[in-house]
């Protein structure tokens, strides 16, 4: 259930270290696994991280409170309250990046996951160097771009910012996960062309091609008018998916 080889690849991707506290993303591990949880939180803070670690989501719940958290790492097997009842309950006023670690390898037990807002699974046992590139991945996606992207895209009652990965329906603004917000800058810096299921995995570091078709559907109810019958989030049979906005 911990690490497969823990002492492979330590150092491989070590963040630098130079920056303030203040300056490092700061990360929340929930697992009930003692020994993986101190494991994690030992390795995390050497390659460049502020790292918290909760035993459990009554904990997580409570440090939440007070403290805003750059990156959630959840265990999905919990005692109590699982990691997918909290990934539900956060998703609720939240958009953190949440990573959730399972020893479920069934690819249908994950896509629940995604479906209730997680942005990625993690396998156990797992290599530490992976667990590293899969945080470093949700936190890029979660950051502002470096460059502003094409100007705002309307999409109906839907308005999507690529500058500043906002989207607004009816004048309010919708909440994204990281990895809706990544996907729909993909799509609305690209307008009108047509992506694969698999260039987009590669595109966005995503390891199941299914979990593009549930990121799809979330954002499909965000900002189609009726999500059966998409009208801007376009299927194109025998390709994949494209973004088609209004003119104008």
């Amino acid at each position: 259930m911990g690490f497969l080889a823990p002492c492979r690849g330590m150092a491989a991707m070590r963040l630098p270290l130079n920056a303030s506290p203040a300056d490092k993303p700061h990360l929340l591990v929930v697992d009930d696994d003692e020994r993986l949880r101190a494991l994690l939180q030992r390795y995390l803070s050497s390659n460049g991280y502020r790292v918290t670690a909760a035993p459990g989501a009554a904990d997580a719940r409570a440090l939440m409170k007070s403290v805003e958290f750059d990156l959630l790492i959840l265990d999905v097997m919990m005692p109590g309250e699982s990691g997918l009842d909290l990934t539900q309950s956060v998703r609720k006023d939240s958009a953190v990046p949440i990573l959730m670690l399972t020893a479920r390898g069934d690819p249908a037990d994950r896509i629940v996951g995604l479906e209730l807002g997680a942005d990625d699974y993690l396998p156990k046992p797992f290599e530490p160097r992976e667990l590293l590139l899969r945080v470093n991945s949700l936190l890029r996606r979660a950051a502002p771009p470096e460059v502003p992207a094409a100007g705002p895209v309307r999409l109906g009652e839907a308005v999507f910012d690529p500058a500043t990965s906002r989207l607004m329906r009816g004048g309010k603004p919708v909440k994204l996960t990281g990895a809706e917000a990544a996907l729909l800058q993909l799509f609305t810096t690209h307008t009108g062309r047509p992506f694969s299921r698999s260039e987009l995995c590669k595109r966005l570091n995503v390891e199941l091609e299914r979990s593009i078709d549930v990121q799809v559907t979330r954002l499909r109810r965000k900002i189609e008018e009726d999500h059966k019958l998409p009208l801007y989030l376009q299927t194109v049979r025998g390709v994949g998916y494209m973004l088609v906005p209004d003119r104008g």
